[in-house]
């Protein structure tokens, strides 16, 4: 893998976390918490 494609991942990988991690807004993934109101924010 190359350098750009590693970096793209460690930007999507704390993206997810930051999502999980009690931000809950747009980007908070749906199957962490089957409630679409956390979509919403």
């Amino acid at each position: 893998m190359g350098p750009q494609l590693m970096r793209l991942l460690a930007i999507i990988l704390l993206v997810i976390l930051l999502a999980g991690c009690g931000q809950k807004g747009p980007l908070y993934l749906p199957e962490s918490d089957s409630k679409p109101e956390t979509l919403t924010g």
